[in-house]
């Protein structure tokens, strides 16, 4: 019985979303009010609700939400059954509070997204690469990675981010989204190995959105990515929109790209016409292959992007996440199993892409074992690891904290040099970063808190 309720509940869940995208489409300025009032009724946790309201207020006060949601009409038919029905209703709006519910039989936190490494090699080689130092052999059998996606789904968690080396080299990455065509998969994709022929699979399936790398234009890409690599994604980005791919940009911000990515306008428009949905922005961590130090982000950049982002969201018709500067809006860190993990292609289960130590690992094991691993213990007995949540990471925000954990937990480094991050050299350089950071942050957590916008979230 309790099956088939659930099954009742998700089918008007889909088929309340799917009225919502055709009313909207047909006239967004009237009916989208509408829909996000009937939203509230029906949503289950406190934090939903808050969200549905605070997103109706920036409705009324900000125009670009209306640019927004006017995409949808460009978006293939498969996409709006596919990636959206998942993303909304399966992975959130029904999801989240089965997570919660399953956490609370569990004793630790269950995840709202995997990242997961299908496979290690790449067929680029791109300079300070966060996974350029694991084992190019390594790669996750699809039995294994469809046991993950099944378990995940048991847990209520419907987001998978597939991440690499270089997704599309794995062979049965579409099928495997196709056999789980109710979860909402994202792939990291450096986007040139992405043909025509797979193009046309993706808007069959429908439920896998590319997030593409970039560094900005076309100098700052080819010095890092090799030559010609940013016309290949400017090409791929047509092909994408025209097929209407839901899509996104992945960029790494740098000590010396930040200011071209944010400090004007040029890049933003550029993914706005080419018909990006979303762009992920990572501040570059001195990890994987070559870590400098020189290429972190200065206090001022920081300064920069954690104010310019904001403005941009309200200007341009494009979802920008910047890493770490939204931790006021997570509640500061979500790695280690509290909202996502990473399991690389050798099966190691480590909290987040960027720190590579691991207690456990995900082969021969189940996903409710491996949750329970001490060093994800360790992050959620620490969560926040900051009372600013401006300062949210364990690596570049308060790295005696990653120091302690690895230290309690007998963590082991996933790749060899993985533990440099810890040693003095760079701890010492690390801790004086995050303390001129810190002097910097208060001042900007303080205007957040000033904002009505600037409710906590727990995603």
């Amino acid at each position: 019985m309790a099956v088939n309720y659930e099954l009742a509940k998700r089918y008007a869940a889909e088929q309340f979303l799917k009225l919502a995208l055709y009313l909207i489409e047909r006239n967004p300025d009237k009916n989208f009010i509408k829909l996000l009032n009937l939203l509230d009724k029906i949503a289950q946790r406190g934090e939903h609700h808050q969200q549905i309201r605070a997103l109706k207020q920036s409705y009324l006060d900000n125009p670009v939400i209306g640019q927004y949601l006017k995409k949808l009409t460009e978006i293939a038919p498969s996409y709006k059954t596919g990636l959206l029905v998942n993303f909304l209703i399966n992975a959130s709006l029904l999801g989240i509070p089965y997570q919660y519910k399953m956490a609370e039989e569990l004793g630790v936190m269950v995840p709202w997204a995997i990242l997961l490494d299908p496979i290690s090699i790449c067929n680029l080689k791109c300079r300070g690469c966060w996974a350029g130092q694991y084992s190019k052999s390594d790669t996750l059998a699809y039995q294994t990675i469809d046991r993950i996606i099944s378990e995940a789904k048991e847990l209520g968690i419907y987001f998978i981010i597939f991440s690499g080396g270089e997704p599309t080299l794995y062979p049965d990455l579409l099928k495997l989204c196709q056999k789980h065509s109710d979860v909402g998969f994202v792939m990291f994709t450096n986007g040139t190995l992405i043909d025509r022929e797979m193009v046309d699979q993706m808007v069959e399936t429908g439920n896998l959105s590319p997030a593409i790398s970039l560094e900005g234009f076309k100098e700052s890409t080819d010095h890092r990515r090799g030559q010609g690599v940013y016309d290949q994604v400017m090409e791929l980005m047509d092909r994408l929109r025209e097929k209407g791919v839901v899509f996104g940009s992945s960029i790494t911000v740098n000590r010396d790209n930040a200011e071209e990515l944010f400090a004007g306008d040029d890049f933003i428009d550029l993914m706005v016409k080419k018909g990006a949905a979303y762009t992920w922005s990572f501040h570059y961590i001195p990890i994987g292959s070559d870590p400098d130090l020189e290429l972190m982000i200065t206090p001022g950049q920081r300064s920069m992007l954690a104010r310019r982002v904001p403005e941009l969201r309200k200007e341009k018709p494009l979802f920008i996440l910047d890493f770490w500067n939204d931790g006021t809006y997570s509640g500061g860190c979500i790695a280690g199993g509290r909202r996502y993990f990473h399991i690389n292609a050798r099966g190691d289960v480590e909290p987040c892409a960027f720190v590579h130590f691991a207690a456990d690992n995900i082969k021969g094991k189940s996903l409710k074992e491996v949750l329970q691993n001490p060093l994800f213990k360790a992050y959620q007995e620490r969560q926040p690891f900051n009372e600013n949540l401006m300062l949210p990471c364990p690596i570049i925000d308060n790295p005696l904290a990653l120091r302690e954990m690895v230290a309690e937990t007998g963590a082991a480094p996933t790749h060899r040099g993985a533990d440099g991050i810890l040693q003095n050299k760079v701890a010492n350089r690390l801790e004086r970063i995050a303390g001129e950071w810190a002097e910097k942050a208060r001042p900007i957590l303080e205007e957040r808190l000033a904002k009505p916008d600037s409710q906590y979230n727990s995603l």
